[in-house]
């Protein structure tokens, strides 16, 4: 048995439902998946001032993962928020979508691009790109022009969109697959596909599975002690006299967060 938490980094439900419904079938027997959202903080990740507000809530529900007994986290957004940070916090593996689907492209082909949301998050992946050193096989990044408040209202329009501009994209760049880069986006388009729609031509990797199934071989490694982040250098925990300083900004953080349910 294994407890993964896949965290919408949104302060809405208005994602969680369909995230459950088309991914939550792909899980492995034995796998419990919880799909969540962080409460009071901005709605929606489009704009970078609202990611770094959202991330400091995503660090207290990530260590509250782990504390209630999760043997995994999702963070379930293509930037991949928090990912690292998150990752110095807690012992158990902590998954970005992004960073899943560049590791498992070459398994789907031998080239990939990302095709994400808005013309905004396209320079934010082509740093993550060269980030990962990921030059030679990610052929390019371009959008479809959704920003994620407006798609998950429109899906059949989304989803027609995707099945037409991710074949164009592919070859306008030569990339013989496509990673869907944005998480709701990849939730509409399987939805569609669950309800009969023909799949577009070239393969598209649906992040949140690839997190998914890193997720579940992770946490299985993590359960039988083969998956141990190294803490000496990147990952290091704040210990010693450092562990008062962020038992101490933890405890203001949460008797200061702002309340975003005020207009």
């Amino acid at each position: 048995m294994r407890r993964i938490n896949f965290i919408n980094p949104f302060g809405s439900v208005s994602y969680d439902g369909i995230i459950k419904k088309t991914l939550g079938h792909y899980c492995a027997e034995g796998t419990e998946m919880v799909v969540t959202h962080l409460e009071n903080c901005p709605p929606d990740i489009d704009f970078f001032y609202n990611k770094h507000m959202i991330e400091q809530s995503l660090y207290e529900e990530v260590m509250r993962s782990e504390e209630t007994g999760f043997d995994a986290v999702i963070i379930g957004c293509l930037y991949d928020p928090g990912l690292r940070v998150a990752r110095e916090l807690v012992d158990i593996p902590v998954i970005g979508p992004l960073e899943a689907s560049l590791q498992m492209a070459s398994n789907f082909g031998h080239s990939t691009m990302i095709l994400t949301d808005h013309r905004k998050a396209v320079p934010f992946h082509y740093d993550e790109i060269r980030l990962r050193g990921q030059g030679a096989t990610v052929k390019g990044v371009d959008a479809i022009d959704w920003f994620v408040k407006d798609m998950i209202n429109d899906r059949g329009a989304v989803a027609q969109d995707v099945v037409r501009l991710s074949t164009e994209a592919a070859n306008r760049f030569g990339a013989e697959t496509v990673i869907m880069g944005c998480t709701i986006i990849a939730a509409i388009y399987q939805e569609y596909l669950m309800e009969g729609g023909e799949p577009a031509e070239v393969p598209i990797l649906n992040p949140n599975l690839m997190a998914l199934k890193m997720a579940e071989g992770l946490a299985d490694l993590h359960k039988k002690g083969a998956y141990t982040l190294a803490r000496s250098g990147y990952y290091m925990k704040p210990t010693g006299h450092f562990a008062e300083e962020f038992k101490r900004a933890r405890r203001i953080w949460n008797q200061s967060k702002p309340d975003f349910t005020q207009n």
